[in-house]
């Protein structure tokens, strides 16, 4: 198999793109679907595609959280910090006074000194716990081996392809192009006279636009970056399960139909556990970076600390002593500014992906109650 889309082995160098037109192509334009409906939902009575919509929320709460690049997230902790610091300091008229007085600023600084130590221990056995699920015995690893690449035929026979795309963003996007392409065969196959039209149309013209969407915003994105993982949180496959589920049920739709619904589910079901797997990834990747920032603003921190708690006399530095408190407990305190920003991101993410498949576990007023005939020995004589 090879590493990317042209095989410089084989004297057959036509890309997947030549072999399949318009899978792994730029999406076009499309005009099926308004923006405001992807937007609120409000036209078709679906839950929003866009993550920021769906999440109650604010978008600049979510930015901060999810897109915001986690270096500018440290260094606006950075500031608050240090702000916050400068503005008790000088706005208390005492505070000089009593650093200068007790013993406070070594107090401080022999917990931070401890709690840094304690933090770096943390760190490293994070990495341990991170590192350990790479571990495993050659049997392990072909069972996961093989579990990757019946994976990736699975995707292949789905997408039409003769080999599914190695990279995470690629193949995210070509499962949503491929999902775009079976819901506008589905909506042509169906009768506007059918009693499943109108829902045909709405599932068909939700699911195509936000294709459209994310397929573009998958385009040229690396792994690594919070990029897929952004675009792939926008693709609200679980609702669109539950749509098409909810149609093959209630309505008798053609044969043609129905063998492209049942084509439909069946990619947006590679769909999901295709994200969960790239977000598992993510996340580890996430980690890692997160333990290499932590180990780097740690020793300036153990410095920082053990220079204030060994060396530093407060009586020595009359009218500078509240700035410099201040600058050394901010750079004292970031390698937890680090932890915080990364942890922030990977807990949002987690919040808003408990759930693989057509389960809604926030509050909406979207889905229909089931009914179902209750049928277990016993419960007649019970309900008497």
């Amino acid at each position: 198999m090879c590493g990317s889309f042209t095989c410089p082995e084989s004297s057959d160098t036509r890309t997947i793109t030549e072999l399949r037109p318009g899978v792994f192509a730029p999406p076009g334009p499309r005009d099926t679907m308004v923006e405001g409906d992807a937007e609120s939902g409000s036209e078709s009575d679906q839950p929003s595609d866009q993550l920021r919509a769906r999440a109650a929320e604010s978008r600049t709460k979510l930015w901060l959280l999810l897109e915001a690049d986690r270096r500018l997230v440290v260094a606006g902790l950075v500031a608050l910090v240090l702000v916050t610091l400068l503005a008790a300091g000088s706005l208390l008229p005492a505070a000089e006074g009593t650093l200068r007085r007790s013993d406070s600023v070594d107090t401080l600084f022999q917990g931070l000194l401890t709690a840094t130590i304690t933090g770096v221990t943390l760190v490293l056995t994070l990495n341990q716990l991170v590192l350990s699920q790479e571990l495993g015995a050659v049997g392990d690893q072909r069972e996961r081996m093989a579990g990757a690449l019946d994976f990736r035929a699975d995707a292949a026979d789905v997408i039409g392809a003769p080999v599914s795309p190695a990279r995470p963003s690629q193949f995210l996007r070509a499962l949503v192009q491929v999902a775009g392409r079976h819901a506008d065969a589905l909506r042509d196959a169906v009768d506007e006279t059918s009693a499943a039209h109108d829902a045909v149309v709405d599932l068909t013209e939700s699911l195509i636009g936000n294709a459209d969407r994310v397929a573009a915003d998958l385009d040229g994105a690396q792994f690594g970056e919070f990029d897929v993982l952004s675009a792939a949180l926008n693709f609200n496959y679980s609702w669109k399960i539950f749509a098409a589920q909810r149609i093959r049920e209630r309505y008798d739709v053609s044969e043609e139909a129905g063998e492209t619904l049942d084509r439909l589910v069946d990619t947006l079901e590679l769909f999901g556990p295709a994200r969960e797997h790239f977000k598992t990834l993510y996340f580890q990747w996430e980690l890692i970076n997160l333990s290499r920032g932590i180990l780097a603003a740690a020793l300036p921190a153990l410095l920082v600390s053990a220079c204030m708690v060994a060396f530093f006399d407060p009586a020595s530095y009359p009218g500078l002593l509240v700035p410099i408190v201040s600058l050394a407990a901010t750079a004292a305190l970031l390698p937890f500014l680090v932890l915080l920003a990364y942890v922030l991101r990977i807990a949002t993410v987690t919040k808003h992906t408990l759930s693989i498949g057509p389960f809604i576990l926030r509050e909406t007023g979207q889905v229909d109650e089931v009914t179902w005939e209750d049928e277990t020995p016993g419960a007649e004589a019970e309900s008497r």
